[in-house]
C-alpha cells in the first residue's frame, strides 16, 4: 500500500488508522515511562540497602551488631608452672601473648632448657612487671639438670687422705694416716667460706650434687655473707644448716661504675633488667656513689638492695 492509497482511503478508514496510530504511541509512552520508574525504584532500594549496611542501618541494627564487635577480656591466672613442660594453654592463662608462646616452643624445640628462674626473664617481650609477678610461680624441675650430677648423689663419700678439722686420726702400721669419718656428728661444722666439695660432703644430707652447687653458688655470689643464703639453692636440705658455719668471709665486690651489662648480669642478685637500669643510670646521670641511688630505680625493691649491699663498691 502506497501513500497515495492511504490518502484516498475512505474517511472512516482514515479515522480508524489515525486512532490506531495514536493508541500505539500512547502504549509505547506508557511502557517506557513505567519501566524507567520501576528501574529507578529498584536502584534506589538497592542503594538504600547498601547504605544501611555500610552505615550500620537503624539503631536496632547497630544494637544487634554490637555483640559481634565485642572482644572478650582474657582473665590472667597465677599458678605454679614449669617453663620446660608447660603447654600453650597454661602459658596463655598466665597472660603471655600467642607470639611469646610460639617463641618458647621454638626455643624448646631447638634443645633450649630453662635451668634457672632467671632464664625465663630472657623471653622476648616479657616486661619487668610480668616477670616479677610470674617469678614466685616458676618451678624448675630437677629432671633437667645433667644426669652426671645425680649419679651417686646419695652415696657417702669415701675416706680421704687429706687432713680435715675435727676429723678422726687413725694410725696404720708405721705411718700416721688421717681418715675422715663418713659424716659429721652433732656439734661439728664446716666453714662455708672455705670448705671444698669433699669437706662439704661430710655434712649430713649433702652429697656430690649439693656440694658442687654450694661451691658454684659461692663463686657466682663472690662469697657468702650468711649461712641462710644456702636456702636460695633449689631443694637444699634445711637440716644441713646445723653443720655449717660461715667462717671468715672474703667478699668479692662488684664495681657498679665499671662493669658492663653482661658482667653485672652474671651476679645471682642482679637480673637483666636491673643490670640494664644500672647502665642506663650511669649513661644519663654519671657514676653511682651510694646504694641509695639505686632505690630511685623502679627495678630495685628494698629486699633487692638489702641483699646486694655487701657485694657492691663504687
Amino acid at each position: 500500500m502506497s501513500w497515495r492509497d492511504i490518502i484516498y482511503l475512505p474517511k472512516s478508514d482514515r479515522k480508524a488508522l489515525v486512532f490506531l496510530l495514536i493508541a500505539g504511541a500512547i502504549l509505547v509512552w506508557c511502557f517506557d515511562h513505567c519501566g524507567m520508574k520501576e528501574a529507578e525504584d529498584v536502584a534506589f532500594v538497592a542503594e538504600d540497602t547498601l547504605e544501611n549496611r555500610i552505615m550500620g542501618g537503624t539503631a536496632e541494627a547497630a544494637s544487634e551488631q554490637e555483640p559481634f564487635y565485642a572482644v572478650p577480656v582474657r582473665k590472667v591466672e597465677r599458678f605454679p608452672f614449669d617453663p620446660n613442660t608447660a603447654d600453650s594453654t597454661q602459658f596463655l592463662r598466665l597472660g603471655l601473648q600467642p607470639w611469646q608462646v610460639r617463641n618458647i616452643y621454638k626455643y624448646r624445640a631447638k634443645g633450649g632448657i630453662y635451668r634457672e628462674k632467671e632464664d625465663f626473664a630472657r623471653l622476648y617481650g616479657l616486661t619487668v612487671k610480668q616477670y616479677r609477678e610470674l617469678e614466685p610461680y616458676i618451678r624448675i624441675s630437677g629432671d633437667y639438670r645433667p644426669a652426671a650430677e645425680v649419679i651417686s648423689s646419695t652415696q657417702e663419700p669415701q675416706a680421704s687422705s687429706l687432713p680435715f678439722p675435727n676429723g678422726e686420726e687413725k694410725t696404720e702400721g708405721q705411718g700416721a694416716v688421717h681418715k675422715e669419718s663418713s659424716k659429721l656428728s652433732p656439734g661439728q661444722t664446716v666453714s662455708l667460706s672455705h670448705a671444698d666439695t669433699t669437706q662439704l660432703q661430710r655434712v649430713p644430707g649433702i652429697g656430690p650434687y649439693f656440694a658442687r652447687r654450694i661451691v658454684e653458688y659461692r663463686e657466682r655470689l663472690g662469697g657468702y655473707t650468711d649461712v641462710s643464703q644456702l636456702m636460695e639453692i633449689e631443694n637444699f636440705p634445711e637440716q644441713a644448716l646445723d653443720y655449717i658455719d660461715l667462717g671468715t668471709t672474703e667478699i668479692k665486690r662488684l664495681n657498679v661504675n665499671k662493669l658492663t651489662l653482661a658482667q653485672l648480669r652474671r651476679h645471682p642478685y642482679i637480673s637483666y633488667y636491673q643490670a640494664k637500669a644500672i647502665t642506663e643510670y650511669r649513661r644519663l646521670y654519671g657514676t653511682l656513689k651510694d646504694i641509695s641511688q639505686l632505690s630511685l630505680l623502679k627495678e630495685f625493691t628494698d629486699e633487692d638492695l638489702r641483699r646486694l649491699q655487701p657485694y657492691l663498691e663504687y
